[in-house]
Parts: structure tokens; sequence; C-alpha cells
């Protein structure tokens, strides 16, 4: 080999190295990319678990198309649960508390009158009222305080350590290592020195102070009502209380180890949200997926006299109220619904979550529409439908010598739903990882709606035997349904690995899902809690998810086109008349 053979060959191979340089070079880069990426989607993962989501917000979702939208629903006005017309009652009792107790329902709010010119020298107290089902309300004679010479009465407290009372909210403590004796908390706003105190209870009837009897936190108005539970997202109590920022309404929060000691105190956060003014706030985990708080707080607006102010009902006693105080006789509130997953940071929808409705005697006043602090579950009057969610809601307020707590329904996890019209609309999830052999869905469509699901890799990309085209249209109306494939295939091979799932809606909404195992259980329209879930059915999920053979699919096939030949021409299918079928 001559010297120019030589250098040729030394030149070969160097381009060669370079090259093969060049291309370890692109795919280390892309390897290093890949990675990245890789690790960019794992810290973007949403770890669902078994959590039944509900779609309040997009925290979920990635990308809506067509018609697909949130939309908030709105409660359903029922039955008047409570009148509140003894002589220690009147005009205005708020603040109500209900929560359910094992089978009973418990309810405390303020009791209180304000007579039509305004004034408030009536004296207040803290009632108490139970109730079997939730719908029928007794007030009970405790015999504890006494009221013009009689303790035939439904009083729990009338001074808050010797002075007067202003709120008292009540709750059972979740916290495993409640201390017995004080499986009931309450917090209340006192006037001797003023701040929030704090309460036990081993019974929810009889209190004891904190504290040495000295408030838990002070600094703050706390003039509405003020609220506080355990958290077990934090494992800490939480508290929101009233104060003014800049002299609008509004809420803050902290956080407590031992119900006593609390954090520094943080304002709520709204992004996106126009300011407002809050009133109260009503916030606590929701019973069936206790990592999504909800509120419900009073707007308060005051527009001043305008003719629509004048146009409003009980002009006369609102000029009456307007001596005391202008706003007495001008301001209107409504009620909001809001919710958050840190509990600081809330997504609160604009529009009304309660109007006041039709103009009479018993609304447009300030103070209608206070939201009893919480939801609960009540059984439905409606034939043999599931159970339902039971809000209340003050009216009668400040127009008259009583006021009234109207209840209204909304279907369980009902509050905002995905939607999508008849001709169509499509959701996609963010990449999530779940634990559970079953998915299921609280939906709603109509005759023609329907919902199709498809569970896609991280990427994007239908999973073999989970596409959309594999899902057989979902129609009806149901709490908790389990979504099946042709396939057969069990979701619960995808345990734990990133996925997305694609909804396909029209003329549906679609409230909630959840992954959960137990693929046994039936479900039947029990209560609620934990893994007893009602739904529109009765069905036995392991009857539901049994894998479709091929033979089941062309037995169902025939018999349709026998049913769409028999509905053409009048036959008999298996001696059923199908004559007229679908003409009534």
């Amino acid at each position: 080999m001559d010297g120019s053979e030589h250098s040729r060959t030394v030149e070969t191979v160097s381009m060669k190295h370079m090259v093969f340089t060049e291309r370890a070079v692109s795919l280390f880069s892309l390897l290093t990319l890949l990675a990245a990426t890789n690790v960019q989607a794992g810290n973007d993962l949403i770890d669902i678990g078994q959590n039944r989501e509900l779609f309040l917000d997009k925290h979920l979702i990635a990308e809506m198309k067509g018609g697909a939208a949130l939309r908030l629903h709105h409660p359903v006005r029922r039955e008047i649960a409570m009148v509140h017309d003894q002589p220690w009652e009147g005009s205005a009792c708020g603040y109500h508390t209900v929560l359910q107790d094992g089978n009973d329902y418990r309810m405390y709010y303020h009791a209180w009158h304000i007579p039509p010119d305004g004034g408030q020298g009536h004296p207040l107290f803290i009632a108490y009222a139970q109730s079997q089902d939730g719908i029928h309300w007794v007030k009970p004679k405790l015999g504890l305080v006494e009221y013009e010479g009689s303790k035939e009465n439904n009083i729990i407290l009338a001074t808050i350590n010797g002075s007067g009372c202003h709120d008292f909210s009540v709750f059972k403590d979740a916290n495993p290592q409640v201390m017995p004796g004080e499986e009931y908390k309450a917090v209340g706003l006192g006037a001797n020195p003023a701040g929030l105190y704090a309460f036990k209870s081993p019974d929810g009837i009889h209190w004891i102070l904190y504290n040495q009897n000295r408030p838990v936190m002070t600094g703050h108005p706390f003039d509405t009502q003020n609220i506080a539970f355990w958290d077990p997202n934090i494992g800490k109590y939480r508290v929101y209380i009233r104060d003014f920022h800049e002299g609008r309404r509004g809420i803050m929060t902290a956080t407590s180890d031992d119900f006593i000691h609390w954090s520094e105190r943080e304002w709520l956060r709204f992004p996106g949200a126009p300011m407002e003014q809050l009133y109260t706030n009503q916030i606590k985990p929701y019973y069936r997926a206790e990592h999504l708080l909800m509120g419900f707080p009073a707007r308060y607006v005051d527009r001043g006299w305008t003719d629509a102010t004048i146009a409003l009902p009980s002009l006369e006693l609102r000029r009456q109220r307007a001596q005391t105080n202008s706003r007495y006789g001008t301001a209107v509130t409504d009620a909001l619904f809001m919710s958050s997953r840190d509990g600081l940071t809330f997504h609160r929808w604009d529009e009304a979550f309660l109007r006041p409705g039709l103009r009479t005697q018993h609304n447009w006043a300030y103070g209608d529409n206070y939201v009893a602090w919480h939801v609960v579950e009540t059984e439905s009057a409606d034939d043999d439908s599931p159970p339902e969610l039971s809000l209340y809601a003050t009216e009668s307020y400040f127009t008259g010598n009583s006021s009234r707590l109207r209840r209204y329904t909304l279907r369980i996890d009902g509050f905002v739903s995905v939607y999508a019209p008849l001709q169509g609309g499509e959701f996609t999830t963010k990449p999530l990882i779940f634990e559970g052999g079953i998915m299921t869905i609280n939906y709603s469509t109509s005759a023609a709606g329907g919902i199709r699901v498809e569970i896609q890799n991280s990427q994007g990309t239908p999973i073999k035997g989970f596409s959309l085209a594999d899902c057989p249209e979902i129609f009806g109306d149901a709490i908790e349904y389990p979504v099946r494939w042709r396939s057969g295939r069990e979701v619960s091979s995808l345990t734990g690995k990133p996925v997305r799932l694609r909804f396909h809606l029209k003329d549906t909404d679609l409230y909630a899902l959840r992954f959960r195992g137990n693929r046994d259980k039936k479900l039947g329209s029990h209560r609620s809690d934990g893994d007893s879930q009602p739904v529109g059915q009765d069905f036995s999920l392991a009857l539901l998810h049994a894998p479709m053979s091929s033979q089941d699919i062309a037995v169902g096939q025939a018999k349709q086109r026998a049913l769409a030949k028999a509905d053409r021409t009048g036959e008999l299918v298996k001696g059923l008349p199908i004559t007229g079928l679908g003409s009534d």
C-alpha cells in the first residue's frame, strides 16, 4: 500500500468514524430526549388510584373537541324542611349545619329574630333539630337552657363563655386519634373576649370549651358562619373563617394538629374568577371523594336603590329595615359553587348555583339562599330511584316574624358534568394511572344519546381491545355503571400503567368516573358511602363484566337483524308480536 492509498484508507476510516460518531451522538441525543420526555411525562402523571373523580374542573382533562364542555347543574326545589317560628326563633335563623350521623341526621343553627325595623337586640341562641330521614325534622325538648321561664325548647347554647353566641358549626371528628369524649367538635364566634372558640362533646348535645375557655383564634371579625373539620388528605384540622380585604368580604383558612393552635391564616385563591363579596364559605370534603373539597359560598351583592331594587318583593319591609342600615333594604344574596384539591386554590363558578327564584315574599332578601353546611344523602321519593343529595337553603330571611329552611335535591355526584349535544363531542384525559379491575361511570343520556369510552396509551394510541370501536354505545342513566368492551379484556391488565381515557359523548352528561376492584360485588340502591354506591339499575358486576364471546356477539347480531326485519314486516319473533313496534 503506497502513501496515497494509505491516506485514502485513513481518510475513509476517519469519515466512517465521524459518521458513526455523529450517528451515535444523534442516537444518544434522541435517547436522552426520549428519556427526558418520559421523565416529564412521568412527572405529569395523575395517580387516581381508586378515587372517584368528579368532573368539577379540568384537572383530568387534556383536550375537548366538538360540543363538549363543562356544565354546572342546579339543585331542584323541594319542600320546606323547617319553619323557624318558635318564640326563641324568628326571621333571622341561619348558619345551619346539617350532618348525617350514622342512620340519623343532625341540624344546628342560630335561632334569632330581627324585627321589621332591622334592630338586632333580640337574644341569639344555638338550637338543635334531628331527623331519621333528612326530610322530616323535629325540634326535641332538650331541657338544657331556660327561655322565658321554661326549658321546654331545643336550645343547646345560650352563651359562649358567658357572652352572646354568634355561630356554631358542628362536625363528627374523623381523626383516627380522636380522644374519647371528644367525638363531636365545633367552632363559633364568641365575645368574651372576642374570637373563635373551639368546643368538644361526647354526644353532640352537651358541649365543653377547649383552651381553658379562651379563644383559639383572634384578630379577625369572624362575623359569619365559620367552619372547621378534620381533613384526611393532610392529616390535620382545617378552619375557614370570615375576614375583610380592602373592605371586601372574603375567606381565609388555616390548619392545626390539635384543634387549638392554628397556623397563619391564608386567603383563598380563585384563579380566573372575578372579585366578588363572599359571605359564608360552606367548605367540606365531599363524602364520596374526600380528596375533593366543595364549597357553597353566599355571594353578597348591593346595587343600592335602583328601579329593579324597588320592584323586588316586600318593598315596605325593605324600607323599614333600611332605616337602621341602608344595605338591609338593598343587598341581595345567592349561592355559588366552588371546588378545590388542596384546600387553598378553588375553581369557582361565576354563574349562580342557586338563584333566588321567582319573586315572592320569601326571597330576594339579604340572607336569602344561604346553603347549609353541608350536603347529605337521602332516599328519593321518586318511585324506585336511587338515593340523592339533599341541600338546604334559607328563605323568608329578614321578611317577617319567622324564617324557613327549604330542602333541595341533586343527583349523586351531580354538581358538574362534561356535556355534549346530540351532534357530539369528545374529550381526552391527561396521562393517568389507576388501580382496579372495573371502570365505572356516573352518566345520563337522552334516548338518542350515548357514550363510548376508549383507553389509550400515554402517547394517545388506542390500546388493542379498548378502542372506541370496541366499546358498545352506552345509553341510559346510572350512578355507577360498569364500562365494558367487546374484547372482554379486563382493565386490571392496565393497572399501574400510564393511560389516557377518551370519551365520545352525544346528548350526554358525564359526572364522574372511578376504577375499582371487587368485581363480584353486587351494586344495589343502598347508601353510597365507601364501596357501596347506588346505581340506577340493580345488577351484578360479575355478570355485566363477563367476557362477551364471539358466539354471544353473533347471537346478539342475529337477534338485532330479526327484530329489525320484524319491525318492517310485522312478523313474530319467538312468539312475540312486533306489529307497530316503535310507532306508539
